[in-house]
């Protein structure tokens, strides 16, 4: 049986690039068949597309309070975790955000996103990249030394590419590299170089070959060059962004996701961390505040990209990170919004389907008070009316 037709009437819309005044918005299943602009009207309400979050961690206990969340991953059977990371998926999307989507993924969150693209559990889209890292890398230290279950990492250009090709065999949307070092990662630093160029130039081929999207870990301005060096498709924090890098990120218009709040929440230890991560979180936030404030100005192309984990950021947070971008960025209310909506989807390969209200783009879209464009403070979680995502009503109620 065909799906319903439903209709939104007479509320202003904006579209993901642009006002369209006051508009009807129809769609039928997973998909919007008309915005029309109908005669202007006075509402409290409008209508705006899901944002997208490019960089989250969805596999931590999505209990309260929250447990260890470096040992939950650990002890927690992969079938209980799946559970969480559908629970963090719905709690974002019912704060607006209907499309993730999680660097540093396996098993678990396919299993996840397989289960929301069945429409078995309503919630929002989400990609997955899988991570090629090596021994002693970023990614392989959020494991403790002695613990033998390890997620797998690659220490040659052969094993690069067999990584890739598992993680494309396994459903992963595209992979994750790290050319620096991290802040919570157990042991290392953030300068530290994390595989060798071969190792690199090897994953990002092989994944290009596949069809795959690479997105790059980095807090230095070497890792910015290695990324840049291999054409990377977005960079992940981008901490050492200088000057000397902006004409290649303008030129192929590469995203960057500066993930701001959870580095201040580290150096600010308004969680508990390490005081050696703490020590790490305050010297990135040093670096990046001196570095981001010309390549914002300079036209880099940020966009809503959290490391949300529902630790350090919790799902939800996403709006107070667009706020805080506005803010850093000097941008206008319409520009933060591009930045996590529009702009955000064509970043993670997503041009066409979400992140614009147009027919024939996804039925994931946000009734909300006020007018978030004009007045991005307007975007919170008690202004938020009703969620949709993939057609169906996920949060809230949709006015008559």
């Amino acid at each position: 049986m065909p799906a319903s037709l439903h209709s939104l009437p007479g509320l202003p819309l904006w579209d993901g690039d642009r006002p369209r005044g006051t508009a009807t918005l129809s769609w039928q299943g997973d998909r919007i068949t008309a915005v029309e602009e109908t005669a202007p009207g006075e509402s409290e309400y409008s209508v705006v597309p899901g944002l997208v979050d490019t960089h989250v961690h969805l596999d931590s206990s999505a209990g309260a309070p929250a447990n260890d969340w470096l040992t939950w991953p650990l002890i927690t059977p992969a079938s209980e975790r799946s559970l969480h990371v559908v629970s963090h998926a719905r709690r974002a999307a019912a704060s607006g955000v209907t499309t993730l989507r999680d660097l540093g993924g396996g098993d678990v969150q396919f299993s996840a996103a397989r289960a929301l693209a069945a429409g078995i559990i309503p919630g929002p889209r989400l990609l997955v990249h899988g991570p090629v890292g090596m021994t002693a890398g970023h990614g392989d230290l959020f494991t403790p030394p002695h613990y033998a279950q390890r997620p797998p990492v690659a220490d040659s250009p052969d094993e690069c590419r067999r990584l890739v090709r598992q993680w494309a065999r396994s459903g992963a949307d595209g992979i994750k590299i790290y050319t620096s070092g991290g802040v919570l990662s157990m042991g290392d630093k953030v300068g530290w170089r994390n595989q060798t160029e071969a190792e690199i130039a090897a994953t990002v081929d092989e994944a290009h070959a596949l069809g795959m999207l690479v997105a790059a870990h980095t807090h230095t301005a070497e890792g910015v060059d290695i990324a840049l060096r291999f054409e990377v498709d977005s960079i992940e924090h981008g901490t050492g962004i200088l000057e000397r890098h902006w004409d290649t990120l303008l030129e192929r218009n590469i995203p960057v996701a500066p993930t701001l709040l959870i580095n201040d929440a580290i150096a600010d230890r308004k969680i508990p961390v390490s005081d050696d991560a703490a020590e790490k979180g305050r010297a990135v936030v040093t670096e990046r505040d001196a570095n981001f404030t010309g390549a914002a100005a300079a036209g880099i192309r940020f966009v809503l990209g959290t490391d949300a984990n529902g630790v350090m950021v919790r799902f939800g947070d996403q709006l107070e990170e667009l706020r805080l971008m506005k803010q850093s960025f000097a941008w206008t209310s319409e520009r933060a919004m591009r930045a996590g909506t529009s702009d955000a989807a064509d970043a993670i390969g997503l041009a066409g389907k979400v992140g614009r209200l147009h027919p024939g783009q996804g039925a994931d879209f946000l009734v909300v008070r006020g007018k978030p464009w004009e007045d991005i403070d307007d975007l919170t979680a008690e202004n938020i009316v009703a969620v949709v995502a993939r057609g169906e009503l996920i949060a809230g109620a949709l006015p008559a």
